[in-house]
């Protein structure tokens, strides 16, 4: 339950506690979606974030900095003309719900100090951010909502905020004991169901963990408890619950995370989790920040895999349709033989004969063969006719074989690309990647009036083995000539056999033996192959690296190398320490 009501009354609290008489410092926008606040409060910079994305919608402080675009955008430029320099006054939580109100003190155009309030809307696809003004009017919003969005609730600057509509249910802060058990009564089913029906902000998991806090069954009928006891017993549960804690990051079986709570989960007994004492802040922070990083990278990469996707498979078109040209060009050579043949014998053969009955004398048997002729053409016009063919089947070849080179050079880079863009973990490698497929007429320059930030490179991967050996695995082919032409000449390189993959360096001029096999494991995992049955790893020594002119980056040549055959397997890489990724 990533974003209840439950878990943002947590984050409403621990806001309210950290952020209450803060400066804001800076507005930054970096992703459409998503809002950063520099406060400074009580002498300490914090990071608020406040995301509206559809499948990471959250507010929470951050040890996690991103940097916004080279021109802002309106809704930026908006929000630190309202808020630049002003003091948060407060944070709530409305009705118990999915909505956090952040109250800032500014100054006006004017210099009077006026109020303004952001509004963060957390449902779902709908989510969203507003700016509402003293009197209640918005001024603007991340998403607008029109009549083509919701025929029941715009979002629109100049229009009255009003909240979502209610669903009815009670408000957990303020509700008796009576009310909610009345409220159960009334909703029936199963307990649990009904307690999601009855309060509101509680999911169906907030739901069940309410029942295993009070002690009962959630799958019981509420008509056959007494509800009064219940009513009793969740009144006493909402009026503890701030003193639940510390926050959790449940964990799948290797490690990931998988959901995040205010507090253990005692309907979910068996769960292995990491705690957070520090608040659910960071608890969010660990569990959305790869999340939302990989979210947004996928997204970011869809067109450019699409367009990596369309230039292989028009390669291999073209691979199959010179193939075809080669298998027809094959024939040239008894083109040739034909018309030496008619030319042999001219003395015998007449216009007007549709075959020519000769000696083939090609064969050690010289025995007859018949050659078709066109019997509109004389027989010198037939022997021209064939040595046009073989000419023509001739240059076909030549040019085909040309093409076919070219299109298997231009494959092998694309099908490079596409595994370097599986490996892209940032913005930076996904910047070079483009930048790549730009220079080489694969993707279009994108038309801009900013002149484009110059970002520092892109750095590899770096892990550290068993042995406590430093190993640098590349990203990408740029990264990948970097890593390698920058490594000492005892330092051992590794590379998957003929297929697309990172260049890895172990930094040592000594190498274990446990060392090798886990850079090795690398090199096979972040390899074409890496669902492969088995992976060839070719290894040496940096010295024996030589790149020659003109070729495109990542490509190499080496020699004095060693083969290991090693069986792709993430759960052993994962097991290698990572510590940039």
């Amino acid at each position: 339950m990533p974003m209840d009501g439950v878990m943002l009354g947590f984050i409403a609290r621990e806001l309210n506690d950290k952020l209450v008489d803060g400066r804001v410092d800076r507005v930054i926008q970096p992703e459409k979606d998503e809002i950063h606040l520099l406060i400074r409060a009580k002498s300490v910079n914090q990071r608020l974030v406040i995301s509206a994305s559809p499948n990471a919608a959250r507010v929470h402080l951050s040890q996690h900095s991103k940097t916004g675009p080279m021109e802002p955008p309106m809704f930026c430029m908006l929000l630190r003309k309202h808020l630049g320099g002003g003091r948060v006054m407060g944070v709530k939580r409305i009705a118990g719900d999915r909505i956090l109100e952040i109250e800032i003190s500014a100054l006006s155009e004017l210099g009077d100090v006026v109020s303004r309030t952001i509004v963060v809307e957390i449902m779902g696809r709908h989510s969203n951010i507003i700016l509402r003004a003293e009197d209640g009017r918005i001024i603007d919003a991340v998403r607008h909502v029109g009549d083509d969005i919701s025929r029941v609730r715009h979002v629109l600057p100049g229009l009255p905020y009003a909240y979502p509509p209610s669903q009815g249910k009670l408000d957990p802060d303020h509700a008796t004991a009576g009310e909610i058990a009345q409220r159960l009564i009334e909703t029936g089913g199963k307990l649990d169901k009904a307690i999601g029906s009855a309060i509101a902000g509680f999911s169906p998991q907030a739901a069940r963990e309410a029942c295993a806090r009070i002690g009962m069954d959630g799958s019981d009928l509420v008509s056959s408890i007494d509800a009064d006891a219940a009513g009793q017993a969740l009144f006493d549960y909402l009026a503890n619950l701030p003193a639940l804690g510390p926050c959790v990051v449940n964990l799948t079986e290797d490690g990931a995370p998988a959901d995040v709570y205010p507090f253990p989960q005692l309907h979910q007994p068996f769960v292995q989790y990491n705690e957070y004492p520090d608040g659910p802040s960071a608890a969010l922070d660990a569990y959305f920040y790869e999340r939302d990083r990989r979210d947004r990278m996928n997204q970011r990469a869809a067109s450019l895999a699409r367009t990596i996707k369309n230039h292989i498979e028009r390669c291999e078109k073209k691979i199959a349709i010179q193939n075809d040209a080669l298998a027809s060009a094959a024939r040239m050579e008894e083109y040739r033989q034909c018309g030496e043949l008619i030319q042999a014998n001219l003395y015998r053969l007449k216009k007007g004969q549709a075959a020519a009955e000769v000696e083939n004398f090609y064969s050690e048997a010289c025995e007859p063969i018949s050659i078709p002729m066109d019997v509109s053409l004389s027989p010198e016009q037939n022997a021209q006719r064939y040595f046009k063919l073989y000419q023509k089947a001739r240059g076909a070849r030549i040019l085909a074989a040309e093409q076919k080179a070219k299109a298997e050079q231009e494959l092998e880079y694309l099908e490079q690309m596409e595994d370097d863009l599986r490996k892209c973990t940032d913005a930076q490698g996904l910047s070079e990647l483009r930048a790549m497929l730009v220079a080489s007429g694969h993707v279009r320059q994108q038309a801009t009036r900013v002149k484009p930030r110059k970002e520092a490179p892109s750095q590899p991967m770096k892990f550290i083995s068993s042995d406590g050996i430093e190993i640098e695995v590349g990203k990408n082919a740029l990264q990948n000539d970097r890593l390698t032409m920058g490594a000492r000449g005892d330092e051992l390189w590794l590379h998957a056999q003929k297929m697309p993959g990172s260049h890895v360096i172990v930094h040592s001029d000594t190498v274990p033996e446990t060392t090798l096999n886990e850079a090795a494991m690398l090199a096979a995992y972040y390899s074409k192959g890496v669902r492969s049955a088995q992976v060839p790893i070719d290894a040496t020594l940096r010295r024996y690296i030589k790149k020659p002119g003109s070729t495109p980056a990542g490509f190499v040549i080496y020699t004095h190398q060693r083969t290991l055959y090693i069986t792709p397997d993430e759960a052993a890489v994962r097991r290698i320490k990572c510590v940039r990724e």
